[in-house]
């Protein structure tokens, strides 16, 4: 079977990183581990039963570094399922999570925009 296992997420710190999406997103920590005095190989995913990981990869030059929080030119980059939409929001909400907008109901879901540690747009979504 052919799929997509990982994508690159361009972070300025591995540990900032780490701490926003374990602790604030929820997100399990698959994987730490120190390829070279500057490199570590971060995977982090929504659970830790998940065939998907993003791979938080730090930035390692100044060109790399233009693109950390802005790795969609300014478009909704991630699209992430959630099982309790409202929960999830009031309990990122008390967080301190950078929502851009109010929830919304659509046809398809219950939907909001929110801006991670770096500035990436992400919609969070519960399916109907």
């Amino acid at each position: 079977m052919n799929k997509i296992a990982s994508v690159a997420l361009l972070v300025a710190d591995y540990d900032e990183a780490i701490e926003y999406y374990t602790e604030i997103l929820n997100f399990a920590l698959l994987e730490d581990s120190k390829m070279s005095e500057t490199k570590r190989w971060v995977r982090v995913a929504p659970d830790v039963d998940s065939s998907f990981s993003f791979l938080l990869a730090k930035a390692a030059s100044d060109e790399q570094s233009k693109f950390v929080g802005n790795q969609s030119g300014s478009r909704v980059y991630i699209f992430y399922h959630v099982r309790d939409f409202w929960a999830e929001y009031k309990r990122m909400q008390a967080l301190g999570v950078d929502f851009t907008e109010q929830p919304r109901e659509e046809d398809y879901a219950t939907v909001v925009v929110f801006k991670d540690l770096y500035g990436n747009k992400w919609d969070m979504i519960q399916p109907r």
